[in-house]
This record gives C-alpha cells, sequence and structure tokens, in this order.
C-alpha cells in the first residue's frame, strides 16, 4: 500500500479496526491521536511508531509523554495537537473517527492542506454540510465514507459513470435495540438497555444514537452532502439483520446494493483501498447461513429523531449543527441517568427550535449554534 495515514481517533472502535487492516497490508501509520486511553495508544505507538500522537486530555499526554520517552515520537495535546495530526506533512491520507463534533476543525484543516479524507465522523458532514464539501472542491480532495452505510451508496454507485442515472438512494438501518417497541414501552429504558445493539460493537454515543434512530438521521444528513442528492430521494428502510448495507435505485429501476457480514473492516479498508479491492480480515458472507434478509418502514412516530434531522436539514442553515448539538449533550445526560429515553428527542427538538436559523453560515456561525444548542440542553434538561 501506499497510503501514508493519520488516526484521529485510533483507540476507539473504528480506530482499532483501522489498525487492523493497516496491519494486515502494512499500511504506514504516521499518526495517531486518542482521548483518554493511554495505556491501548502506548501499545499503539510501539507497534506502529508515529511521528506524532496526541492526547485530548492534558493529564494523559503527560502521562503517555512520560510512558514513551524512549521512542522517537513527538506527543502532541488537545485541538492544536489534533489539527497538527491531521495537517501533518508526512501523510496523505486522514481518517477521522473521533466522535462528535471535535471532528469538524481537524477535518477542515486536513482538507485544506489537501489531505485525503476517509471520513467516518459524520457530525463533520451534519453540522458543516455546505462548508465542508465546498472546501473539499476547491482544494481538489476526496472525502471516502467510511460509515457502513455510506460506504455501501459508494460502492454501489460504482455500478454506473453516469452521475445523472442515479434516481434514489435506500439507506438501511437496523433498527436498534428498540424495534418493534411502543413509546410507551420505552419510557422506562434505561441506558445499560440501549446499549445492547443486535449487530454492530460501536462506542457508547452511536449505540444510544442507534437506540433513539437520531444515527439514522444523521446518516440522512450526511448522506445529503455526500452524494448531493434531494432530500426525497433518500429511503430509510429498516433491515434487521445488517447484511444488505444500503442500496441505489437507478432511472431504469435497477436496485444495485451491497452486501457483507456486520464488520466495519470492511467499508474501512475500501476507504484506504480504494479503487482496489484486497483481501480482507472479516469473514465472508454467507447467504445460506442467514437464511433470510429482512426489511422493514421505520416507525417515525416512535422514533421521532429521524424526522427532526430530516426537519433540519429540510431549514437548512445551522440547524443541522444545532440538532447535533444538542444531541450530544442530550446523549451525555441519558446515559449519566440524568434523562429519560424520550428527553432525548424532545430537548434536541425544543434546543434546535430556540435558535434562530442563518442560511448563509460561516464558520463560526456553525459553532455558535452547536455552543447554544449544548447551552440550552444543559440549561433545560431537568425542566
Amino acid at each position: 500500500m501506499t497510503k501514508i495515514l493519520s488516526i484521529l481517533g485510533s483507540t476507539g472502535s473504528i480506530g482499532t479496526q483501522t489498525l487492523d487492516v493497516c496491519r494486515m497490508h502494512g499500511i504506514n501509520v504516521v499518526c495517531l491521536t486518542a482521548n483518554s486511553n493511554v495505556e491501548l495508544i502506548e501499545k499503539q505507538i510501539r507497534e506502529f511508531g508515529p511521528a506524532l500522537a496526541c492526547m485530548m486530555n492534558e493529564a494523559a499526554a503527560k502521562d503517555l509523554s512520560s510512558r514513551v520517552a524512549d521512542l522517537d515520537v513527538k506527543i502532541l495535546c488537545g485541538m492544536e495537537g489534533l489539527i497538527e495530526c491531521a495537517t501533518f506533512t508526512g501523510a496523505d491520507t486522514v481518517l477521522t473517527s473521533v466522535v462528535g463534533m471535535i471532528g469538524l476543525l481537524p477535518t477542515i484543516e486536513a482538507i485544506k492542506a489537501k489531505k485525503t479524507i476517509a471520513l467516518a465522523n459524520k457530525e463533520t458532514l451534519v453540522a458543516g454540510g455546505k462548508l465542508v464539501t465546498r472546501l473539499a472542491k476547491e482544494n481538489g480532495v476526496s472525502i471516502l465514507p467510511v460509515d457502513s452505510e455510506h460506504s455501501a451508496i459508494f460502492q454501489s454507485l460504482q455500478g454506473s459513470p453516469d452521475e445523472k442515472a442515479l434516481k434514489k438512494i435506500i439507506l438501511t438501518a437496523s433498527g436498534g435495540p428498540f424495534f418493534g417497541k411502543t413509546k410507551k414501552e420505552l419510557e422506562n429504558v434505561t441506558a445499560a438497555d440501549a446499549l445492547k445493539h443486535p449487530n454492530w460493537d460501536m462506542g457508547a454515543k452511536i449505540t444510544i444514537d442507534s437506540a433513539t434512530m437520531m444515527n439514522k438521521g444523521l446518516e440522512f444528513i450526511e448522506a445529503k452532502w455526500l452524494f448531493n442528492v434531494p432530500n426525497d430521494d433518500i429511503e430509510i428502510v429498516v433491515h434487521r439483520e445488517s447484511v444488505l448495507h444500503s442500496a441505489v435505485v437507478f432511472q431504469d429501476n435497477s436496485v444495485i446494493a451491497q452486501l457483507g457480514v456486520p464488520d466495519m473492516r470492511i467499508p474501512i479498508q475500501y476507504a484506504l483501498t480504494y479503487p482496489q479491492r484486497l483481501q480482507s480480515p472479516v469473514a465472508p458472507l454467507s447467504l445460506a447461513d442467514y437464511g433470510k434478509l429482512t426489511f422493514f418502514e421505520p416507525d417515525y412516530e416512535t422514533f421521532e429523531c429521524i424526522n427532526l434531522c430530516k426537519q433540519a436539514i429540510e431549514l437548512g442553515g445551522v440547524y443541522p449543527a444545532a440538532v447535533n448539538g444538542a444531541n450530544e449533550e442530550s446523549v451525555k445526560l441519558f446515559l449519566q441517568g440524568k434523562i429519560k429515553f424520550a428527553d432525548v428527542a424532545y430537548l434536541n427538538r425544543e434546543a434546535m427550535h430556540s435558535l434562530s436559523n442563518i442560511q448563509d453560515f460561516t464558520l463560526d456561525d456553525v459553532l455558535a449554534a452547536d455552543r447554544a444548542a449544548r447551552e440550552y440542553v444543559i440549561r433545560n434538561y431537568n425542566k
């Protein structure tokens, strides 16, 4: 492999699986970043020998620095360090797998530095879609999707060289741990209940987003920006087995889909090796073992967060940034047991509508909307 990689978020679920791919194919990793998991990133540094490593937590950065004092690696800290890793001259590709809004600024700076972006941080496009995609176009930078659904769409689109041939995107959703439940049944579910995802091993925030189906709403917005399609041309379908990862419908009504076992290393590897297809560390798919694949309409009444995200992108401006910021705070509160499951959607909606919208927005406007929505949630969650 010729890729030289900087990984933002190397100790999380996506980061560790990315290193599996790098290990298998000998991909050179020159930057690693994490929030506070010093023990794991130390092991990664010793194995992959990066030039730079960054911890978002200052105490963790000091701890790491002392642990790897015998190695030739520069230890950085905070957002400045994250951006330095994102723009490191020795890397040509940045895989951004940090969770949340924190990924926006380093991704923007990486694009300005003309790095290829392997995007696993959906909040970047949710909050700053218009700014990010315009900047990528101006700098001739490719944004390659890592999310399994968007990778599936990207792969399926290889079935036609004609951009005008696309008719519709089918975005699949697992339905999360609460598929088939009513609002009444979900009144008293706990964070522990919500963290029991049936198919995927993900971090806590994304797993809660899957339970509320906010994750699918955010992915709806991300798909709009990645593939430049009208909102009405994106259809969400619940697919419980997570084998068909998403599909595209062409003008002749042919449907092309990408299938595989639910393992994130397939989309990660495709983003890192595109357009090549190489041997994978993932098990082969046996359709006979599954026996059947099922598909359902989403329950928009119970899982209101999907509609909220659709409304946010329809209204445009800074509303997607606001609803995303509100959700990050709401999920924290739910994980802490301070609010109920239904309060997540309620607080997200109220926070978004508490803001005045700005259509012709700047990066500062996006950051301000994110901050204001978070503050609204923190002020109002126990009222």
